[in-house]
């Protein structure tokens, strides 16, 4: 609260100054070539760089930009741009189609960054009769994560575990003055109220790489974090990661290629050992339920349809200490015994060098694979370390106890990548950022009833009601023949139930289908589990 508070007051002491020179630039928000921070504040540009005095400016054609409501500003490219050293040097602002400013009268504008667990129960709460809603984001549904391991061996198909983003908040796709835009955001600018983006596939435009600028009254980060390599050579050319459905589209094209090239004439014993060698790094519930999910797939389905090459294929998970260290030591050992029994390798080692066919340990033995699977937890991702607002322990974007971030006025994060900087950083859970939506969409709606939704309208004496609190619900993992953990403790050094087997793998069945974002969804699933029961599962191998 302190750290915060500070923050807050040293924002307001650039005072009036400031405000004026805010409102100067907002004046004329389309025209005015050159604007200065008004206190030199947190300003990430999406190129990073200042022009020069000097440097030549290369003027690109005005563009359209839409036909609901939005205007464009001519746009500009810069050569040889470094920024300036002097703190008092003006800068030329680059010019980009825009979505100009909210004026008097209309509805405040809340733009969300980022279509994951905590942005979209954001955008399910808003009140759009209050607000105007963008979002922007580099996918355009929400991935149902607990549920994905499921995709990669084809007991669920992968449009059962997305959700359209305009499904969830229909207003983006109907409302005037709401959008949706498929771009990666770049930079913000805290002092003027935008966030500069790049659009996602923007191949077929004209001008390409194409850059636009939202303006906000309220700015809503939650875009997410990036898999944790620790910086080990070869992980990211080499390893497939499990966040999103495009990676378990590539690792079931890479398992199933592999099953397939074994059964061509001349391949050596040693090949085929190699390629049919799966290879899970991190012992936590995802890496823990895709090799139960392997288990299975192997036992029930290769061993039917690739009976010339069923002996080959093997599991092996690598953890440097303990699988699912945050469940209860009963529901652990469990585990251990259970994903042994069922052909699964575990193996305690750290990863040193990750080369195209093998792994090194740190105790200089190595691992051949054929399909390599990186689930090591998640750490900040290249936006959020190029933003120079405070930051949390591990590199999140620091936020109070009303997941505000402090020393700007109107921004918000919450999700995977933002930590109280006060108090212990909350775990990279599902529950844990849809909870941080929850709270926070319903804080914005008191305040926007309370005419608090404009830019720096927060300044007045608004309440912004009790902090967040998280409490923990409990955790689940699926580890494949119908068994699963279920441990409801809130804290691991808690009391609690803990339950593993088959009653376990119904109650974690029943939640997760109650939890599929929409009914067609809850329908698509049930579908799946019941197809893959009776007929087994696809192998097709589509792409």
């Amino acid at each position: 609260m302190a750290l915060a508070r500070i923050a807050r007051n040293g924002y307001r002491r650039s005072g009036s100054s400031a405000m004026a020179n805010y409102a100067n630039c907002e004046k004329d928000f389309i025209s005015e070539d050159r604007c200065r921070s008004p206190i030199g504040g947190i300003f990430t540009h999406p190129h990073k760089k200042i022009p020069a005095s000097g440097h030549t400016i290369r003027t690109l054609s005005d563009s359209n930009f839409g036909s609901r409501g939005m205007r464009t500003t001519p746009q500009y490219q810069f050569a040889n741009a470094e920024r300036a050293a002097e703190s008092d040097s003006e800068y030329e602002s680059t010019k980009y189609p825009t979505l100009e400013a909210t004026k008097p009268g209309q509805k405040p504008r809340v733009v969300v960054l980022g279509s994951g667990w905590a942005a979209c129960r954001f955008l399910k709460g808003i009140d759009t009769r209050l607000y105007d809603v963008v979002c922007i984001s580099p996918r355009n549904h929400m991935v149902f994560t607990p549920l994905l391991a499921s995709t990669c061996v084809g007991t669920l198909e992968f449009r059962s575990v997305v959700e359209p983003v305009t499904q969830i908040q229909t207003a983006l796709a109907n409302d005037p003055n709401s959008y949706f835009f498929l771009a990666s955001c770049t930079g913000i600018d805290s002092d003027k109220h935008e966030v500069y983006c790049e659009a996602v596939g923007d191949d077929g435009l004209a001008n390409a790489p194409y850059h636009f600028k939202v303006a906000y009254d309220k700015l809503v980060i939650a875009s997410g974090a990036e898999a944790l390599t620790f910086g080990i050579k070869g992980v990211k050319e080499h390893a497939f990661f499990l966040r999103d459905v495009t990676h378990a589209q590539d690792i079931r094209k890479r398992l199933l290629l592999n099953l397939m090239l074994c059964e061509n004439p001349g391949i050596s014993e040693e090949e085929k050992e190699r390629l049919l060698h799966c290879v899970v790094i991190g012992g936590g519930p995802t890496g823990v339920e895709f090799s139960g999910e392997l288990s299975d797939f192997i036992m029930r389905d290769v061993r039917q349809r690739y009976a010339h090459v069923k002996n080959y294929m093997k599991v092996t998970l690598i953890e440097a200490n303990e699988i699912l260290s945050s469940f209860d030591l009963g529901l652990r050992k469990y585990a251990s015994k259970h994903l042994t029994k069922c052909g699964v390798r575990l193996v305690t080692g750290v990863v040193k060098e990750v080369h195209p066919n093998k792994i090194v340990l740190s105790d200089g033995s190595d691992v051949p694979y054929g399909l390599l699977v990186w689930s090591t937890g998640v750490g900040p991702s290249e936006f959020v370390k190029s933003l120079e607002f405070p930051k949390a322990p591990g590199g999140r974007i620091g936020v109070d106890e009303w997941l505000r971030v402090p020393t700007v006025e109107d921004v918000f994060a919450l999700g995977d990548c933002a930590g109280f900087l006060e108090k212990p950083v909350l775990p990279a859970l599902a529950q844990v950022a849809e909870r941080e939506g929850k709270y926070l969409v319903e804080m914005l709606n008191r305040i926007g009833k309370q005419n608090g939704g404009k830019a720096l309208s927060l300044k007045k004496d608004i309440p912004l009601g009790d902090p967040f609190v998280y409490k923990h619900l409990g955790s689940m993992a699926s580890m494949g023949r119908y068994k699963a953990l279920v441990d409801l403790r809130q804290s691991k050094d808690a009391e609690g139930i803990s339950l593993a087997g088959f009653v376990s793998w119904f109650i974690w069945r029943s939640a997760y289908l109650t939890r599929v974002i929409s009914w067609r969804n809850r329908f698509y699933v049930a579908i799946n589990w019941a197809t893959t029961l009776v007929f087994g599962r696809d192998n097709s191998r589509i792409g």
